[in-house]
């Protein structure tokens, strides 16, 4: 179930183990920044050594081995930890840093030029062309196509860039053996066989908590996005929506972000505002290739 997981460090006590030592602390310290300043406060030790000075029974680690082991029947996975020589050091300049990245698919894609394409779940008729024309622009000038496989915006992306025989990367909101939503269950196996599909969404935690918890790995996942990515494309968003969360991350964490102009004719507040801080507004889509050249 493991046979893929290979980190460059060698004194893990075992992939395995050190999987299920971290997903236990998940359990201790169930949320990104209680976690990153666990990890910060042990200055990025093993899991298992953090877990044993927090008094983690063998016996436990063990449970939640076999836990993870029945959530995952038949199923290939990769994490890549801090320290690790292929861990993004760009996941660093979030704010509250990911210490492990799980990952079915092509890792090199990781070391590739990717912008984000990301926005709304319930788009115009004209977003949807804008997204598909903004990804075909990327993947004709070598960029990798990266979004959230969410319904809208995200899918339209990832499948135009398919479509023009480009590059793309899925950071998605659930644990890999999970699907939200179901509709893209095809696009996700896809992209994960022929791509690159990752999340920090712990497999064990996922299983014990319900809909209503889990909902807070989605915020949590555009920050990561923003992170992995050279800049954010915001095709097309409302006031609520949490694309504006990876805006905001973006322009703490010193990346770009494109702001279309069909945005701000729409009587939104939120484009001026991001405007006001950095942002950048486009008319077409030319215009990103100037700044990111």
């Amino acid at each position: 179930m493991f046979a893929e997981y290979q980190p460059s460090w060698q004194n893990l006590i075992s992939p395995v183990q050190e999987i299920a030592a971290y997903e236990y602390l998940w359990t201790q310290y169930p949320s990104v920044p209680k976690l990153a300043k666990l990890f910060s406060a042990f200055n990025h030790e093993l899991p298992s050594v953090i877990a044993r000075e927090q008094n983690a029974s063998p016996g436990i680690i063990e449970a939640v081995k076999c836990k993870i082991a029945d959530l995952l029947p038949f199923r290939r996975f990769s994490a890549l930890f801090y320290g690790d020589l292929e861990y993004p050091t760009t996941l660093r300049d979030a704010k509250n840093p990911i210490e492990v990245l799980y990952y079915q698919g092509n890792l090199d894609l990781l070391s590739s030029e990717a912008v984000s394409v990301v926005g709304s779940r319930k788009p115009t008729d004209e977003g949807r062309r804008r997204a598909r024309k903004i990804a075909r622009l990327l993947v004709e000038n070598d960029f990798t196509v990266m979004s959230g496989l969410a319904t809208g915006i995200d899918t339209e992306a990832h499948q135009a860039a398919i479509k023009a025989n480009g590059r793309t990367i899925s950071v998605i909101g659930t644990a890999l053996n999970e699907v939200y939503p179901k509709e893209n269950t095809e696009l996700q196996r896809q992209i994960a066989k022929e791509f690159l599909l990752v999340t920090q969404v712990p497999f064990y935690q996922y299983s014990m908590q319900d809909y209503r918890r889990n909902r807070g790995f989605f915020p949590e996942r555009n920050k990561t996005m923003s992170a992995l990515s050279q800049a954010t494309i915001i095709v097309e968003a409302s006031e609520t929506s949490g694309t504006l969360i990876q805006a905001r991350a973006a322009l703490q964490q010193g990346r770009k972000l494109f702001i279309l102009k069909s945005c701000f004719d729409r009587g939104l507040e939120w484009p001026e505002r991001f405007l006001k801080r950095g942002a950048i507004k486009i008319e077409d889509g030319s215009e990103i290739l100037e700044q990111l050249r």
